[in-house]
């Protein structure tokens, strides 16, 4: 009995069900199945309404613009100075005076370090003195009269004792020079090694010695791109401790060797360095301007319908979408070049691609314009 009062509960609820279905409309009542969302009728009405087949799409376009376009390899580099020594003793002594200041700018021939010369100058002293004695006793035998000549053998003795003491003399006067370490050349000197009263070696590390005014960046490129690579070459660079400054120099000299470990070939570009903002071992991001094209034509990265390896863009021509395929060039931010398929000012679609067919009607209701870079 339990089992079939239910059933009879369950037929009595789906007859008020059916009834409410059949008659709501007329009763002025939305349908059950409306409730839920599932009456075609009301799906039908809320689904919007697409272009009719054949009708033209909507589509944005931007232009095909010119622009001038750099093609660049980049790299890491190192700053040298153009000129840089360290200044070191070539003899032993004993630091007597030290005439140049940490940091100081200083001229070739300037003096920086004197050692003490004490002794090297009284073996001057003695050697210059032998040798006017010996110019003395070349210059009487030659002025003795005819009868009291000595022999051309005891002359050409006492010459060969005067070239002698000349030569002792320039000697010592060579000892005297190496007591005192010059500036080989102008530049800024760095932080000094020795102090006042110091008994210094030979190579004993004095103070280093930079010519920056104009500094060197050393760096390498792949060896793909040496048949593009010229002296005279267009070089920025960048560091990290100067921000968003940029440096520009140019190529100076190409190495005659590829590096075998990473086929790479070294470079060498020189940079005015007025203002010392480079300094001797510092780490710059490079580039190298390969190649300039002043007409290149440019089309936003959206208008691009990649298939594969190959790209496409469709170009608007008498209202319709023709699929062109297109060679790139460079990127760009947000741009990209293209070397062949499209000419200047042709409008691409950039928005609404993924409806569109080959030589499908389109509708521009958009024509982008970009910034000119």
């Amino acid at each position: 009995m339990r089992v079939w009062s239910q059933l009879a509960v369950l037929a009595v609820l789906g007859g008020a069900g059916a009834g409410w279905h059949l008659y709501a409309e007329q009763l002025g009542l939305p349908k059950p199945l409306a409730l839920i969302g599932m009456d075609a009728s009301t799906q039908a009405a809320a689904r919007p309404a697409g272009p009719p087949a054949g009708a033209p799409l909507p589509v944005a376009v931007s232009a095909v613009r010119t622009a001038q376009v750099s093609e660049r390899a980049e790299s890491v580099g190192t700053v040298r100075a153009r000129e840089s020594v360290n200044i070191t003793g070539k003899v032993a002594g004993i630091v007597t005076a030290i005439r140049f200041q940490e940091g100081q700018l200083v001229q070739a021939g300037d003096v920086l370090v004197e050692l003490d010369s004490g002794s090297v100058r009284a073996e001057l002293d003695q050697a210059r003195a032998a040798a006017d004695d010996a110019r003395v006793q070349l210059q009487r035998a030659r002025a003795l009269p005819a009868g009291q000549a000595v022999s051309q053998a005891q002359i050409d003795r006492l010459d060969a004792a005067a070239r002698q003491a000349e030569g002792r003399v320039r000697q010592f006067q060579a000892r005297m020079e190496e007591l005192r370490l010059i500036a080989p050349f102008s530049g800024r000197v760095g932080l000094r090694s020795v102090s006042l009263g110091a008994l210094i070696q030979p190579g004993t590390l004095i103070t280093t010695l930079d010519d920056a005014a104009r500094v060197r960046v050393e760096f390498n490129i792949p060896e793909m791109f040496l048949a593009r690579v010229r002296a005279g070459n267009v070089v920025t660079a960048t560091s990290t401790a100067h921000g968003a400054r940029r440096f520009e120099g140019r190529v100076a000299v190409l190495d005659t060797r590829i590096d075998t470990a990473t086929r790479s070939i070294r470079l060498i570009s020189e940079f005015d360095n007025a203002d010392e903002a480079l300094k001797s071992g510092m780490f710059l991001n490079v580039q190298i301007t390969l190649a300039t094209r002043d007409n290149a034509l440019l089309v936003p990265e959206e208008a691009l319908d990649p298939v594969g390896e190959r790209n496409f863009v469709y170009v608007v021509r008498d209202g319709r979408a023709a699929r062109q395929e297109v060679q790139l060039g460079q990127r760009m931010p947000g741009e990209v070049e293209i070397i062949q398929g499209v000419r200047a000012n042709e409008q691409v679609v950039v928005r609404g691609l993924q409806r569109l067919r080959p030589n499908a009607p389109v509708r521009i209701t958009e024509t982008l314009t970009r910034p000119v870079s």
